[in-house]
């Protein structure tokens, strides 16, 4: 069908063309799923509610509320027993489905089913995640950002028990659930039979598709896809429909392109999704966060949403009984027209009666409140969350110890799950450590949105399968923003993905349009000591170490020492640093360095000319100096090349010294 279609009763005329026709589907599901392996891939019963009696997990978090949660070992066990430690001791029938650390070791880690005397996997704890041990395979397991996890079920009937060869063990998180008698769970077999390796085989397959067409684990056994095109054109203050049905369906997935469309700062592009005629939306966020982008740009792609090759996807199922709806709603403040192009896969297969629906909440709390840890969601009823993605910006660069904090789940009004620190739960580690966090990594259930010292800004995305937060009553999922007690403010971002049998009793709510644009801090600080990238410095003549500095002020003080002698290859000796910025403005650049008996002059230049006054870092003894200012420049929003030379000494200095702790930019329009 084409033509002109009008919405709603404000007579919104918007150009769409539509299309529908049916597409097969590749049935790779049968009538049940079994708590275990098959919960990996049969993706088209993630709406379905669990008959688990408990969902858990076990931790080397700080008992006392402290950030002790794994350091020294000290709370990294259940118990202690001869030549190792016990680090979990589960009664069935149960499932682990998760084990994650961020220290794993070559001790040996053995698993002990049914309180029999014999380990029934004997492995070393750092080949649980290479996929070296054939219990363990890969993509189920794996490693990256710092983290190692395995999302190989282990099934157990009776218990299970968890012991480590080893005096000392450091961070880890084991996730379980517990199922009623006579579930039907089996335990764990070293070697199991063809129907266990056919499952695993499609979970293995299903692992590899990120980013791909998943859908044909999304389509319930019968049905077959009709798909849905809408091309529509977005304009301020307007909403338009991409997708309608009046009948029983669900969706299997959801295509939108141009990825960039989305994209900007001000969130200001609004997905809102209804079900069954219902006037409050299910779906309600920014559209660009819905598909995990991050402060204004895409930065997800994860097995079930995501961005790839420049068009966002999401493969969540989405039930419902009467009638679906979808539509985008642009602000008035929208500063382009944008035309989109969205397709929607339908299985006319309504929801079951052991079914939740599909609802998807945006929160953000700035600055968050002190004492108080963040919180995703907080609703009664019954359903189960199904993923979380955050977004966290400091209000002082360079800092970002707010990762510090633990998420905490309660479950039916009882504490269920803690963790060891904020990327520990989304399977990282080291947060500010180079070569893990440090930059925007996505595998398939987990991943690091970002991780920008200077601005003070990081986040991540989980998303739960087997794991998933199951609860009857209630759910609180939080994030602690501060090591401990949440004193730190900050500006968080947090998107829920969840099941649920009734609308969530929460508030569902945007803020307004102003309230969810992206902040920038003003004065930006690159730790030179630290990570920040060096572009080039002097082709001879000159060496760099960070050997860090004595005591001033009984304060250890860091920075970067460049020592020269003679000239460079063009003249002065040089140094350039590449400082990203987040917008485009006039900067003042000062300089926090360390003056001293061995130091030079050092001036700011761009095209070889002097932007700002020469600086005598010249001083009888070594003493740190703050806001030495060194220039003015306009500069570019991402990387900008700020290049220093040591253009001589004073006459009392012993050598062509520069000794640099920070570079400060400070917007100044």
């Amino acid at each position: 069908m084409k033509g002109h279609m009008v919405f709603g009763s404000n007579r919104i005329f918007v150009v769409a063309l539509f299309s529908l026709f049916v597409v097969s589907a590749q049935l790779v599901i049968g009538d049940d799923c079994k708590p275990g392996i098959e919960q990996l891939y049969r993706l088209d019963r993630l709406g379905v509610f669990t008959e688990s009696v408990k969902v858990a997990s076990i931790s080397s978090y700080d008992r006392t509320g402290g950030n002790d949660d794994g350091f020294s070992g000290k709370y990294s066990f259940v118990r202690k027993e001869n030549n190792g430690l016990v680090l979990a001791d589960l009664k069935g029938p149960g499932v682990i489905y998760r084990i994650w650390t961020p220290t794993p070791t070559d001790d040996m880690m053995e698993f002990y089913f049914d309180g029999e005397d014999e380990p029934r996997i004997r492995v070393k704890f750092r080949e649980i995640f290479t996929g070296s041990h054939p219990a363990f395979e890969r993509p189920l397991v794996g490693y990256g950002a710092g983290g190692f996890y395995s999302y190989v079920p282990l099934t157990y009937k009776k218990s299970c028990k968890v012991f480590v060869r080893a005096e000392r063990m450091q961070f880890y998180q084991i996730n379980y659930a517990t199922y009623p008698e006579g579930t039907g769970i089996k335990s764990y077999s070293a070697e199991p039979g063809d129907e266990y390796r056919s499952h695993l085989d499609k979970a293995k397959t299903l692992f590899g598709l990120s980013g791909k067409d998943i859908s044909s684990y999304v389509i319930p056994d019968g049905g077959q896809a009709e798909r849905i095109e809408s091309r529509v054109t977005l304009k301020p203050g307007k909403a338009v429909t991409v997708f309608k049905v009046n009948r029983p369906g669900r969706i299997v997935g959801i295509r939108m392109q141009p990825a960039e469309a989305f994209a900007g700062k001000k969130r200001d592009i609004v997905i809102r999704a209804y079900w069954d005629g219902e006037d409050e939306p299910a779906i309600l966020s920014p559209a660009g966060d819905f598909f995990g982008y991050a402060w204004g740009r895409p930065a997800m792609k994860c097995l079930m949403v995501g961005t790839a090759d420049k068009v966002n996807y999401c493969y969540f199922p989405m039930p419902f009984d009467q009638a679906g709806r979808i539509e985008l709603y642009s602000e008035p403040g929208l500063e382009r027209e944008q035309t989109v192009e969205a397709e929607v896969l339908f299985v006319p297969i309504g929801r079951d009666k052991n079914e939740g629906k599909f609802y998807a909440l945006w929160r953000r709390e700035n600055p968050t409140t002190k004492g108080k840890p963040f919180t995703f969601i907080e609703t009664k009823g019954r359903g189960h969350i199904v993923g979380v993605v955050q977004q966290s910006q400091g209000f002082k660069s360079g800092a970002t110890r707010f990762f510090e904090g633990d998420d905490q789940t309660t479950i039916d009004g009882e504490l269920v799950i803690h963790g060891t620190g904020s990327e520990d739960f989304y399977n990282g580690g080291w947060y500010d450590v180079p070569g893990r966090w440090e930059s925007r990594r996505s595998f398939v259930l987990s991943g690091c949105l970002g991780y920008k010292k200077h601005l003070g800004r990081t986040g991540g995305y989980r998303i739960f399968l087997g794991d998933a937060y199951s609860y009857n009553e209630s759910i609180l999922q939080t994030i602690e923003h501060a090591p401990t007690g949440n004193d730190m403010l900050n500006d968080y971002c947090g998107l829920t993905y969840l099941y649920s049998q009734e609308r969530p009793s929460c508030e569902f709510e945007l803020p307004v349009a102003g309230d969810r644009e992206v902040l920038h801090p003003e004065r930006i600080v690159f730790a030179v000591w630290w990570n920040v990238p060096i572009y080039a410095f002097s082709l001879r003549n000159a060496t760099l170490t960070k050997d860090g500095g004595g005591e001033f002020n009984q304060r250890a003080l860091r920075y970067l020492s460049m020592r020269a002698k003679d000239t460079d290859s063009f003249g002065h000796h040089i140094i350039c640093f590449t400082c990203e910025l987040p917008a485009a403005g006039t900067y003042r650049v000062s300089l926090d360095v360390v003056k001293g008996p061995e130091q030079g002059k050092v001036q700011l230049f761009r095209d070889e000319a002097p932007v700002g006054p020469v600086v005598d870092l010249y001083s009888d003894k070594s003493q740190p100096a703050t806001e030495q200012y060194v220039g003015t420049l306009e500069l570019e929003e991402g990387a900008n090349n700020l290049l220093f030379k040591i253009v001589g000494k004073n006459d009392k200095s012993q050598a062509l010294g520069f000794d640099l702790t920070n570079i400060v930019c400070e917007r100044v329009k």
